[in-house]
């Protein structure tokens, strides 16, 4: 082959490439990030007496058990989303540079516990695990798959859907808004471990 013609067959491949691929950094954002809220909610859950776990500072407030359920509940709510809707909706990668301007913004608004919201129906905590174990085991296996599609999906920054703060958000940012929405709710896992009525071990 000519070296001309080469070159032009080299062109366009790359002009084929997906625009604005998922970088390095933006993953390892991503990803350092999902493993930090994990290993913080796990210590948070981690050796609880039955009085512990199912302790309620007030009639209206949520125990450990309910906000555990909650986030376990809500990590497969928000995969799924990103991952039946999101991606699967039409790329607009004309989008991704005002998108990315948020980034930022996303896990101080989630982790913003003085700005309060009520649960969609779906994660309203209901008793659906049996025992502690329970619940951690769906949370690991639920995460361990959110990890992985971070990992396997370069488009990620393509996709986008509305958000009712943000006007919208690429699966990217939906991903890592999944991962403060579970530091929010660590956060109060903490608060109700700290009120003078927690029960002693």
């Amino acid at each position: 082959m000519k070296l001309k013609p080469l070159i032009f067959l080299t062109l366009a491949f790359v002009t084929t490439l997906p625009a604005d691929t998922l970088d390095k950094a933006s993953r390892k954002v991503l990803l350092d990030n999902l493993q930090e809220t994990s290993s913080k909610f796990l210590d948070s859950v981690k050796g609880l007496s039955p009085e512990q776990w199912n302790y309620k500072s007030a009639p209206d407030r949520w125990s450990v058990a309910e906000c555990a359920e909650h986030i376990a509940l809500a990590e497969d709510f928000l995969r799924d989303m990103v991952e039946s809707k999101i991606l699967a909706a039409p790329a607009t990668p004309e989008k991704i540079a005002e998108r990315k301007a948020i980034d930022d913004k996303i896990l101080p608004m989630i982790t913003n516990r003085t700005q309060k919201a009520k649960a969609p129906e779906p994660l309203i905590p209901s008793k659906k695990f049996a025992t502690p174990a329970a619940t951690v085991a769906h949370f690991k296996e639920a995460r361990a798959k959110t990890v992985a599609l971070a990992k396997k999906r370069d488009d990620l920054r393509e996709h986008a859907a509305p958000h009712p703060v943000f006007k919208e958000l690429d699966a990217y940012q939906w991903l890592l808004f999944t991962s403060g929405h579970t530091a929010r709710h660590t956060a109060q896992i903490l608060e109700v471990k700290a009120d003078a009525g927690f029960p002693k071990k």
